[in-house]
């Protein structure tokens, strides 16, 4: 298998040349993780990041292979924007938890809330959920993030029940494009907007849930879509409405997602770019936590001592150099 990447591939050898391999600690827990893995590597336009979850195959990590190699051997894409406005997230942590976690991202008036974890219920998610609303307040806006969680009759029985707390959006309620689109219209008079995540970032056809009606928006992520230009081109086929987020990248990583962001055409929400408040430090100092609820559009270069800090352990870091080497050879370059 063969992935694009940029015109100009750079060899294993020019990657490896200024290859680190770091490892954040997080703040809370989160999708299983307490620290947080990813190489970073500078390019000619400057640094960038290749972090695909651990468990993804060197299928999938090739993709956001080409995403990194983008970002660095190519110009940003033109910016409409100079700072991007972003949301707080929050795990799926007990409800007590909720405001110190909130209180970790500055000025955020928009709040994503974790539902749907395994082994926990429905009334775990509304304690939750009412703990944020409680926080940010009636003008506050809240959306919710299931991962694809429920089936079709969980998904519409939990947005009844949390309905009450005005309901931005409900992100990836269920996992197929077929359960988004028959939820969405049972749904539909309720007036909640239903976001697809996974139905576009992981799937063979990241189009299909725009064709099949399946969604009101896109959650879009540089990383996983090959790239800052390609993202773009999803989210003008698609015709519909687009959040950024992140994949809990590094600072550098949400650089590339800021790129992204500031160069749509319209940026109708809040995007979820605010995620390095969830680590208890970062590659950079000051790097692109929240400041005012917003981030700013910027190339973020490590702090050498910060690099030395965080520097994963010897067999972390052949374990990255060994899944590099196996990408990279999965790619060839654009034409």
């Amino acid at each position: 298998m063969s992935i694009d990447a940029a015109a100009s591939l750079p060899s294993l050898d020019e990657l490896l040349a200024t290859a680190h391999v770091v490892r954040l600690p997080m703040a809370t827990r989160f999708r299983g993780l307490d620290h947080r893995e990813a190489m970073l590597f500078e390019g000619p336009h400057g640094w960038t990041e290749f972090s695909p979850f651990l468990e993804y195959p060197d299928a999938e990590a090739a993709v956001w292979l080409a995403a990194a190699i983008d970002f660095g051997w190519s110009p940003a894409p033109g910016a409409l924007r100079a700072s991007i406005p972003v949301n707080a997230t929050v795990p799926a942590v007990e409800a007590a938890s909720v405001a110190e976690i909130l209180a970790r991202f500055d000025g955020c008036r928009t709040a994503k809330i974790k539902v749907a974890e395994p082994g926990q219920r429905l009334a775990d998610d509304i304690a939750r959920v009412r703990a944020a609303r409680e926080v940010l307040g009636a003008l506050g806006r809240i959306r919710i993030d299931a991962n694809g969680g429920w089936n079709i009759d969980e998904a519409e029985h939990a947005i009844h029940a949390l309905s009450e707390f005005d309901l931005e959006y409900v992100e990836q309620p269920c996992a197929t494009v077929d359960e988004l689109a028959e939820l969405r219209k049972r749904v539909k008079y309720m007036g909640i907007p239903i976001a697809a995540d996974e139905s576009v970032r992981k799937a063979d056809d990241p189009l299909a849930v725009a064709r099949a009606g399946a969604a009101d928006l896109l959650v879009i992520k540089a990383q996983p879509l090959g790239g800052v230009r390609r993202a773009l081109e999803i989210v003008a086929a698609a015709g519909l409405p687009a959040v950024v987020s992140s994949a809990l990248d590094t600072s550098v990583g949400l650089s590339m997602g800021a790129a992204l962001a500031a160069a749509l055409p319209a940026l109708d929400y809040d995007c979820g770019l605010g995620t390095a408040s969830l680590f208890t430090t970062d590659i950079a100092s000051p790097g692109l936590s929240p400041a005012g609820g917003r981030i700013t559009v910027e190339r973020v270069t490590p702090d050498a001592g910060s690099l030395a800090a965080l520097a994963a352990e010897p067999d972390r870091r052949q374990w990255w150099l060994d899944r590099l080497t196996r990408s990279h050879a999965l790619l060839r370059p654009a034409h």
